[in-house]
């Protein structure tokens, strides 16, 4: 294939992926299977692997992350980002229409536009001539942090735009989380023993920050965009900017209305008040903004916010019932969460509230909260619900304050609290059922060995028929004990047995969790604050479990994103004989405990000798690909630089710190094509160096978030 070829092979790529990402992500009528588009992608990221001359940021492949950023620089916004003024009443309502008509005078219509409030974090997308060029957090509203690299991988914000858009200009909007994948996030946390994340409009803001753009990606990001800025354009509404923005490809809500009296504006908000509830997103209010372009720009604006727009907010939820009980789960990691069973159930988000997390023993403290009392309900962040507040007044005069538990509630061993953890734990972790079965849940689980016929109920059965004591025992199950095995399947003392294809299907899907790759493995096997990320880079770094088990704290502290805390669980986890005897067991039975070179033993060398870089700046070729070259060619990736860091590659818009830490250490800073020509005889496919240098990501610096309610 010619260069010619190559490269109008691409940009056709390149064109029809973003034509369906735009048709799944924004208009979510997709007309191709999930597979085609994977394998469209697969190809196009072949050809910019071999042909990095022909790279491009709004490029597709970009969605999936890969790039790391180690600090977020501050950039000062073209245009303010304001703050809205908040109503809470019909009365307030009727103010700022009378101040708005007041100001534009006697007689004058006036049309608002009303939208839906979305929760989350906002974010201001610049556009140059129809390319995605900067994303901003709000900040202060006069400047916020440099996203860019993380908003790529949200699939709803379009990289290349359609239609007749300006040639610069902002759009404003706002980055959240579906409700169904922040659920399925803390459903995993849960599972795997860790604190729940409180709302999704937190999660989302946290995730922009993430240093990894990869999982960001995993996080499955949204953005709704709401408010166009730039002073050329002239379409003379706010709907009708909506419209444009939709024609340019964004993901504009089609909820918006136009509102000709106040009346109006009060239907719309008692409709959304109750059907709210119903959307995949979380909003809390309605924004009502004046129509008319014209209009806006005469009445302007505050120091703070604009004349021309409030936001009305709903009352949240909160309902009255009986703290019937409290009762103690036990998480796989021996955590301890109580619970508040309520009776009666309540109402609250269009579901029935029968439970409700009191978190740990300082929230109990806190809150004084006992058996029997009159209790506050309601959803935090419209999710998870939680008791706010006792009413005092009519607690009985026999009360008691509540005592937190002293003992394991299942296997009776006397709880610990970690000095600086809030929450209690049960240490018998090899013979308490909850964290047996927790440990053996996480390890089928779908990101880890994913043995999809072994969920929560079939756990349950074989561990209390004494077949799994713990995970590796699913290797030796037998299947003449598995024919017939009882389990329960309802409250009410419903039961099933395993048939033989059902036995069938579980012991094959075992047998082909022995392919599972390493890493899976790694965060299968359940070391405490080792998440599926943290695993992969583990075991990238160190390649196979022996040599993790055999890392020294200084080792694993050179390990990108593992701090102190979570190095000492890891040498906490290898100290126990029972896990190293667990990780022998995995060993003898043919688990993936090391990582298979895909190129084959062959076509990896020891040129690099085990020596360590740091890799910084922006490079002709990704980051991750020149990283796989250093392992390819026997060196090691470490992501900071240190007395024991040998090389320092340099890139574009290297930040001066790691540079002049290098030269007080005496550490050599070279060039990306000095690398290249250091490993140029065994690299016989080193990528051509681009004709032209990629556009250059301004770098970040981290910056607090202003929690006030955004417009813009």
């Amino acid at each position: 294939m010619s260069r010619t070829d190559v490269k109008e092979e691409i940009l056709r790529l390149r064109e029809e992926l973003t034509h369906h990402n735009y048709l799944y992500y924004v208009k979510d009528e997709p007309v191709i299977s999930d597979k085609e588009f994977d394998d469209m992608l697969s190809h196009l990221s072949s050809l910019e692997r071999q042909y990095p001359q022909y790279d491009d940021p709004t490029s597709p492949t970009r969605r999936v992350g890969g790039e790391v950023t180690s600090e977020f620089n501050t950039v000062k916004h073209r245009h303010r980002m304001y703050s809205l003024d908040n109503t809470y009443s019909r009365e307030e309502l009727a103010e700022f229409d009378a101040r708005v008509r007041k100001e534009l005078g006697e007689g004058e219509k006036v049309d608002y536009v009303l939208e839906l409030k979305y929760d989350g974090a906002s974010i201001s997308l610049t556009y140059e001539n129809g390319k995605l060029k900067r994303a901003e957090t709000r900040g202060d509203g006069v400047q916020g942090d440099d996203i860019t690299v993380n908003a790529r991988t949200i699939r709803s914000i379009p990289l290349v735009l359609k239609g007749d858009y300006p040639p610069v200009f902002d759009i404003r909007g706002e980055v959240i989380l579906p409700v169904e994948e922040f659920e399925k996030i803390n459903t995993q946390r849960e599972i795997d023993g860790e604190s729940l994340y409180a709302n999704p409009r937190n999660l989302a803001s946290g995730s922009l920050k993430l240093q990894d753009s990869s999982e960001v990606a995993r996080r499955h990001l949204d953005c709704l965009l709401y408010y166009v800025v730039e002073d050329s354009i002239t379409i003379p509404t706010q709907y009708g900017c909506l419209e444009k923005a939709r024609e340019w490809g964004f993901k504009v809500p089609e909820y918006s209305k136009v509102a000709h009296s106040l009346g109006e504006v009060y239907e719309y908000i008692e409709h959304w008040d109750k059907a709210r509830h119903s959307l995949p997103y979380q909003t809390d209010g309605i924004v009502i903004k004046v129509n008319s372009v014209a209009q806006q720009s005469r009445l302007g604006y505050t120091a703070k916010s604009p004349r021309w727009a409030v936001a009305y907010k709903f009352s949240p939820e909160r309902e009255s019932t009986t703290l019937e009980s409290i009762s103690y789960q036990v998480g796989r990691t021996g955590a301890i969460t109580p619970v508040a069973n309520l009776n009666p159930a309540v109402a609250l988000g269009g579901t029935m509230v029968r439970r409700a997390s009191l978190h740990n023993a300082d929230q109990i403290a806190r809150l004084d909260i006992r058996v029997g009392d009159t209790v506050y309900v309601e959803k935090g962040g419209e999710i998870i619900p939680k008791i706010v507040g006792v009413d005092i007044s009519s607690r009985s005069e026999d009360s008691s304050p509540t005592s937190y538990i002293t003992h394991c509630p299942v296997c009776g061993t006397r709880l610990v609290r970690i000095e600086g953890e809030a929450l209690h734990y049960c240490p018998n972790d090899t013979h308490c059922p909850p964290q047996i079965k927790g440990r053996i849940e996480h390890f089928a689980s779908r990101k880890a060995m994913d043995i999809e016929s072994l969920g929560e109920q079939n756990v349950s059965a074989l561990v209390d028929a004494h077949l799994l004591e713990s995970y590796a025992d699913l290797y030796t199950l037998d299947y003449k004990k598995l024919i017939g095995l009882t389990i329960d399947v309802s409250t009410d003392g419903k039961k099933r047995s395993f048939q033989k294809r059902s036995v069938e299907r579980l012991v094959e899907a075992i047998n082909e969790s022995k392919n599972i790759p390493f890493e899976r493995v790694l965060y299968a096997i359940g070391i405490r604050y080792v998440g599926d990320t943290t695993a992969r880079k583990l075991a990238r770094y160190f390649k196979s479990i022996d040599a993790l088990m055999a890392a020294t704290r200084e080792e694993l502290l050179r390990v990108d994103e593992v701090g102190e805390k979570i190095a000492d669980s890891i040498l906490s986890y290898f100290a126990d004989e029972r896990h190293v005897e667990e990780i022998a067991r995995l060993k003898e039975y043919g688990v993936q405990l090391e990582i298979k070179n895909d190129m084959g033993e062959a076509a990896k060398s020891n040129l690099l000798g085990g020596k360590s870089y740091v890799v910084s700046g922006k490079f002709s070729i990704s980051r991750d690909s020149l990283k796989e070259l250093i392992e390819k060619h026997g060196g090691r990736n470490v992501s900071s630089v240190s007395a024991s860091t040998d090389y320092l590659i340099a890139g574009e818009a290297m930040g001066p710190a790691k540079a002049l830490k290098a030269q007080n250490l005496g550490i050599k800073i070279i060039s990306e094509q000095e690398f290249m020509a250091m490993i140029s005889s065994q690299e016989e496919n080193v990528p051509e160096i681009q004709e032209e240098p990629p556009a250059t990501t301004i770098e970040t610096n981290a910056h607090t978030a202003d929690e006030q309610l955004s417009l813009f």
